[in-house]
């Protein structure tokens, strides 16, 4: 970066320090290793079972590292973990922190501004999780009610606008992520955590009495989760898709799916059954990065 550069840089602040890390590759190669996002609690794709990273895309951001790896020409790269919210996952990203974040965010047109997303790799809706003795069935059913919504999600978002739109005078909480949001349902704090219906699955199989839970609601909207990557870095992006795509045209991800959603998970040891929806399939031989409407 040259004299004059700096000087710009120094005047457009943060947009030139996200160009400065536009170069993913260039960036992990001078660096000497490269670091990946890691959700706490999102379960089954990014979360800690006895203080150790599992999940589908764990799996799917150390598969990039590899290819990364070798892109460099460095097989003995650094791989470095950084744990995020929803919150700061994409300031992180965007100031260079972090290099790729895989987990349970949605690719929308919003967040396309400032990030860009690979190939959509699952698609949910906003659900809600409530106690069975609520008697709690669906959203009409929460009028006066407190509900807990992740902060910085999109689905405080979507909830947020239907709430205003249909009346349903709902009193929001903002936990700063899922499991606290769980807890404030068994607290009785909330009476409902509004989130990503397998995200509320995967909490629910993991509790203490999952019995004693029950996901309900119709889906407010429908929406594509994808790894997100800095703005304006295609060659990354490109790094990026090939192995996502790769993994679902070999049929690697399929069995990934299976091994996550299908089959006995930690820390429990039990199954989401929740089998690929038929967006997914499609999406598998699409290979779509399209945002949520």
């Amino acid at each position: 970066m040259t004299f004059r550069s700096t000087l710009l840089c120094a005047a457009m602040g943060m947009a030139c320090l996200a160009t400065a890390h536009a170069d993913t590759l260039s960036k992990v190669r001078d660096n000497g290793y490269i670091t990946l996002a890691y959700r706490e609690s999102s379960v089954p794709f990014s979360y800690l079972d006895a203080g150790k990273r599992v999940g589908l895309t764990v799996e799917m951001s150390e598969a990039i590292a590899d290819a990364v790896k070798k892109a460099v020409g460095k097989p003995n790269l650094e791989v470095k973990w950084q744990a995020v919210t929803s919150q700061n996952r994409i300031p992180l990203l965007t100031n260079g922190t972090i290099d790729l974040e895989c987990g349970s965010t949605t690719n929308n047109s919003t967040r396309g501004k400032e990030v860009d997303f690979g190939i959509n790799h699952f698609y949910t809706g906003t659900r809600l999780l409530v106690k069975k003795s609520s008697g709690i069935k669906n959203y009409t059913d929460l009028k006066g009610k407190t509900v807990a919504v992740t902060a910085g999600t999109t689905n405080l978002q979507v909830m947020r606008k239907a709430n205003g739109e249909k009346n349903w005078d709902i009193n929001f909480v903002m936990p700063k992520d899922h499991a606290d949001g769980f807890l404030l349902v068994q607290g009785d704090r909330a009476a409902a955590f509004g989130m990503d219906d397998v995200l509320l699955f995967g909490l629910m199989a993991n509790a203490k009495n999952p019995g004693d839970f029950e996901v309900v609601g119709d889906a407010l909207q429908v929406e594509p989760y994808a790894c997100m990557v800095r703005k304006n870095d295609p060659e990354f992006k490109k790094l990026v898709d090939g192995v996502i795509g790769g993994m679902m045209k070999s049929g690697a991800f399929t069995k990934l799916y299976d091994k996550w959603f299908m089959q006995p998970i930690p820390p429990a040891n039990t199954p989401l059954n929740m089998p690929m929806s038929e967006e997914l399939k499609k999406n598998i031989v699409e290979l779509s990065d399209k945002p949520a409407n």
